[in-house]
């Protein structure tokens, strides 16, 4: 049980650092703009670059974790996020090359977090993955409200340090767990890459895994700087993104209960819904009045959607799969793929303004792939195993 414990911390620490190092930057973006005397529209592509790397990075990962086992992955896993973190300090330069090493980090967590869950608490999928889940929205809801304040207070490079700590905690409370070594097979029955990009199933389990992020870092990216342009200042456009990280508290707690305990009809039914939920969002700031009562009401249906989607898609990982080792391979591949099709998202929707001079084409954008979403969650859900 002692092991375990250890095992536990650390899943809540990686769930800490697991999200909000690169979303609350959003919130100061137009700090970092100012200070770095750059336009705003060029550093949408920070969101990007993380993406960019889940896709290059995440294959990648099962290899490692197959030649040194779990525990030492999370190590250097955690070791690369502080390195390139603290680089987003220096200048231009440091700023988007600590943002891909910080990209090349996250990605190892989206895959080993899934494989730590599956080979440690099989029989408890459901409950770890909404542990490291909700705390990764608690992260999220209290980065994001921090992030003006504080960096008024002091500066955006002092913010930036102070994510550097946390993922420096989180690498000194893993320490303990380098006792254990879990060591996975590089393939596992038929279950290869090849294989992999092969299913329908996988590919279809991809696409809304791509489309849920995408519209996750869109909106992340782009509410503040929307919201603003709408005539709301910029600390009640923060205060608009905050309310859609808090939802995500009670959200990431219940969902993923109420879904895994639902019958197939049932969990059919509720992830649709989840979905309508952003079309429903969009809307509200599309057509009603640019009130803090209806932005808010707007926020929140949208932050509800994309905090029960994520961790249903991390529960179809483990339960789509027999084994750590698999979980961690389709994970590997649908994050690779998923990831590469969101990296385009915040930056194409992005510079849309400039191109449209208006919002409403990245809104129904974002509408249409909701859709999109709900047709691909039909195709990988009419199997009960991906990797069989």
């Amino acid at each position: 049980m002692k092991k375990k414990t250890w095992i536990i911390v650390g899943l809540v620490m990686l769930g800490i650092v697991m999200r909000s190092p690169i979303t609350s930057i959003p919130a100061i973006l137009t700090d970092i703009a100012a200070g770095l005397q750059v336009d705003v529209s060029s550093l949408g592509i920070l969101t990007s670059i993380p993406m960019l790397m889940f896709a290059l990075f995440s294959t990648l990962v099962p290899k490692v974790i197959a030649r040194v086992g779990l525990e030492k992955s999370v190590l250097l896993t955690l070791l690369l996020m502080m390195a390139g973190s603290s680089l987003r300090v220096f200048q231009v330069p440091g700023l988007f090359l600590g943002t891909a090493l910080l990209g090349m980090g996250i990605a190892s967590i989206n895959v080993l977090l899934p494989s730590l869950v599956t080979a440690y608490f099989p029989d408890k999928v459901g409950v770890y993955t909404t542990l490291y889940s909700t705390v990764m929205s608690v992260s999220l809801t209290v980065m994001a409200y921090l992030a003006v304040p504080y960096t008024e207070a002091t500066s955006w490079q002092s913010f930036i340090l102070l994510l550097s700590a946390m993922i420096g905690g989180a690498l000194l409370l893993w320490l303990p767990n380098l006792r254990n070594h879990t060591k996975l097979n590089a393939r596992s029955n038929k279950s290869g890459e090849g294989a992999l990009w092969k299913n329908k199933a996988a590919w279809a389990l991809l696409i809304f895994s791509g489309l849920q992020s995408l519209i996750f870092y869109t909106e992340s990216t782009w509410l503040p700087t929307v919201s603003q342009d709408a005539g709301f200042s910029k600390e009640a456009a923060a205060a608009l993104l905050t309310l859609y990280n808090i939802v995500s508290l009670p959200t990431s707690v219940l969902a993923p209960i109420v879904i895994s305990r639902s019958q197939m009809k049932k969990k059919l039914v509720w992830v649709t819904s989840f979905c309508f939920l952003t079309i429903a969002g969009l809307l509200v700031i599309w057509l009603a009045p640019a009130t803090f009562f209806w932005w808010g009401l707007g926020h929140i249906l949208m932050g509800v959607s994309v905090a029960a989607l994520f961790p249903y898609m991390l529960l179809s990982l483990s339960s789509k799969t027999r084994n750590a080792g698999d979980t961690a391979r389709l994970s590997g591949m649908v994050q690779s793929g998923g990831y590469l099709l969101a990296a385009v998202g915040p930056v194409l929707l992005g510079y849309s303004k400039r191109l449209f001079h208006s919002w409403q084409p990245l809104i129904l954008v974002l509408m249409l792939l909701a859709v999109v979403m709900i047709v691909s969650m039909f195709q990988f859900e009419k199997v009960d195993k991906i990797i069989d």
